[in-house]
């Protein structure tokens, strides 16, 4: 058994009767020159009432001229291939065909309803959806396919039909109840793509009736105009007219029912005003062209028993020109010129503008007044309006301040209105470099701070210049003071050690340079010496009370130093006296020994000696010292108590052990003499 599948394109028009569909073809293994054996017959098993077989050639046909897809698309056919001519006693095969019937476009479209019925608002927006009607079409693909379309004449532009599938959706333009209150138009839909064969089964296209009923809504206001266009001339008084706007209410067609006014912030300067019944616009102030052009204004229109249906509408307003401005110059201008320039030479060429509209177009006029222009003796060339020298200037000096600065008047006048105005020339006149016609003045000295220097920076070197003056006052206040708490000392109080040495040294740090011990043992009385070394000056505090008479130790220093600075000067074998070495050293016999930092035998001494002995008698000056001795000299005895006290707690440790340790001893040794 073989099933085969068979596609006929089916219609009850185009499917004539008879119509060859498929041959079907039997084999048999036996001889088929022996009998009957091997001959087939070939006849229909299923599908009889549709189709026929040819018994001899396998052949299959149609048996009915009016198949239709639409009513069945698809045919079982089983067929039976029979040998021994088709006698009793025969062997026979079978096999199914399955015959599809492909679709042509034999059917028209139709709508599903005759007549439809929708109803919108008037204040619906365009675009908006009011309806959606349906069509059908037995056929597939695109022989199905749609379109529709509303009658021309028939409110066209007031509704849009648009096709989705076998579904229209039918949209609004613009429809408005006071004018239209319902709309009846049609509605065609049609197959776009149409077989001839089938033309005379009639149109294939189909009309339904659709009714449309708008729907009354509270509107607003609607003005004449979409946008106004209005004028007035500039300089015109308060209340000048402007324009006037008006509107209607939609709904009952009258203009009483409505205010107006203008949006505040359109008019932030309140230049413009509306009466609110009429809708008249005037001026609340003198508007000015050339400080702005225009004025775009937003007028408002309420109704008075429906305050929130409001619209709204957009003024242009133009200010026209007045020739109201004078000429003016374009700039300040400021030049120079030389003290020996010639008459007649261009000083500055002037040029003048107008705010008017087209005002840089017309004539001016330059000039300068009778008693100014003898003065100054400078004119005006109207011709190129250049400013010239008048009769020739008196030399200046050639000193680097001599400039002189001259204020030339203008007269500026308009040659269509006659508007004048004025204006003013700064004229620097100066001796010239080399003296010739170009401007090129001398540097002139200026009496102000340099350029690059602002006063606040100035004030600020001041400060810091003032800052460390008081400083260094303050610090010499401070020596001063310093020097004075030594004064007391005098000759009896200070012996002057002056030693004499071959090598510098290399400071206080460099200790190997020379020998300590010298400078201690150094003493009181200087040698005198052909050849001078670098001197070491020393003071050496005495411990015996100041004794009266002879003179003091300031003037014996400064007479010692005067005669050094003399053999200095006068042996140019010395080397210059500024490398003369001062240290300070106290000497033998201080019982404080050396303050300086180098390390001396008196620092080994000191532990033997009462530091700061003797120091109350010195005087008030040497109180503070007399009291910092006390203070060290007490924190050593405190220390030296502690280091007993601990040194006696250990002793108390240490007993209790060593007894315990000397009986364990006591203890063994008898017991190894037992």
């Amino acid at each position: 058994m073989y099933i085969i599948e068979i596609l006929l394109t089916g219609s009850n028009i185009f499917n004539h009767f008879s119509t060859s569909i498929i041959q079907v073809t039997a084999t048999d293994a036996d001889d088929p020159t022996y009998g009957n054996s091997a001959k087939l017959v070939y006849t229909l098993v299923q599908g009889q009432q549709y189709f026929s077989v040819d018994p001899q050639t396998g052949i299959l046909r149609t048996a009915v001229p009016d198949m239709d897809r639409e009513t069945q698309d698809q045919y079982l056919v089983v067929l039976q291939a029979k040998d021994m001519g088709g006698h009793l006693g025969g062997l026979s095969g079978t096999t199914t065909i399955t015959v599809r019937l492909t679709d042509v476009n034999d059917n028209p479209p139709r709508f599903t309803q005759s007549m439809w019925s929708f109803s919108v608002s008037e204040l619906a927006i365009p675009g908006a959806e009011i309806g959606r009607i349906s069509a059908t079409d037995a056929d597939l693909g695109e022989n199905a396919k749609l379109e529709y379309t509303i009658l021309e004449g028939e409110t066209g532009d007031t509704f849009n039909i648009t096709g989705v599938n076998q579904e229209a959706v039918i949209t609004l333009n613009k429809v408005d109840y006071e004018s239209r209150s319902s709309y009846s138009f049609s509605v065609e839909v049609l197959n776009p793509i149409v077989d001839p064969r089938f033309l005379r089964r009639g149109p294939f296209k189909d009309r339904a009736s659709i009714r449309v009923a708008v729907l009354d809504a509270d509107e607003p206001p609607r003005f004449s105009r979409a946008r106004y266009h209005m004028d007035v001339s500039e300089n015109c008084p308060p209340a000048c007219t402007v324009g006037r706007v008006s509107a209607v209410d939609p709904d009952t067609g009258l203009t009483n029912n409505i205010r107006f006014s203008i949006d505040p912030q359109s008019d932030p300067e309140a230049l413009f005003r509306i009466t609110p019944d009429t809708g008249l616009i005037t001026t609340a102030m003198e508007l000015d062209r050339e400080r702005e052009h225009w004025h775009n204004i937003t007028v408002i229109a309420t109704q008075r028993d429906n305050p929130s249906q409001v619209s709204r509408v957009l003024v242009a307003i133009e200010t026209l020109d007045l020739n109201d401005n004078a000429p003016e110059l374009d700039r300040q201008y400021t030049t120079a010129m030389c003290d020996s320039s010639s008459i007649g030479q261009v000083v500055q060429v002037l040029r003048a503008i107008d705010r008017d509209e087209g005002g840089n177009d017309s004539t001016v006029y330059f000039s300068i007044p009778p008693e100014s222009r003898a003065a100054l003796n400078f004119s005006v060339r109207d011709s190129g309006a250049s400013l010239v020298l008048l009769s020739q200037l008196q030399p200046l000096s050639r000193s680097q301040s001599s400039t002189l600065t001259l204020h030339v008047p203008l007269v500026l006048r308009d040659g269509t209105s006659g508007l004048t105005s004025t204006g003013t020339v700064t004229v620097s006149v100066c001796p010239c470099l080399r003296g010739g016609a170009r401007a090129v003045c001398l540097p002139q000295q200026s009496t102000l701070p340099s350029p690059g220097l602002s006063t606040a920076a100035l004030l600020a070197i001041l400060a810091c210049v003032a800052t460390l003056l008081a400083v260094s006052a303050l610090s010499l206040s401070l020596r001063r003071q310093k020097r004075d708490s030594l004064s007391p000392l005098e000759e009896d109080d200070v012996r002057e050690n002056i030693i004499t040495y071959d090598d510098e040294g290399g400071g206080e740090a460099d200790t190997a340079a020379f020998d300590i011990a010298a400078l201690q043992s150094a003493p009181t009385t200087p040698s005198p010496s052909p050849k001078l070394k670098p001197l070491v000056l020393a003071y050496v505090p005495s411990r015996g009370p100041p004794g009266p008479g002879g003179p003091s130790l300031a003037l014996r220093v400064g007479e010692f130093l005067r005669l050094r600075l003399a053999q200095v000067t006068f042996d140019p074998s010395q080397p210059p006296y500024d490398s003369v070495q001062v240290y300070g050293l106290e000497g033998t016999g201080s019982r404080a020994g050396s303050l300086s930092s180098l390390e001396s035998e008196g620092e080994k001494d000191a532990e033997k000696e009462d530091w700061g002995a003797g120091l109350e008698e010195w005087g008030p000056q040497f109180q503070k010292l007399a009291q910092l001795f006390k203070d060290r000299e007490k924190e050593r005895e405190e220390k030296e108590n502690d280091e007993e006290g601990a040194k006696k707690e250990k002793e108390k440790k240490d007993d209790p052990e060593k007894k315990e340790k000397k009986e364990r001893g006591e203890q063994a040794g008898e017991e190894g003499k037992d």
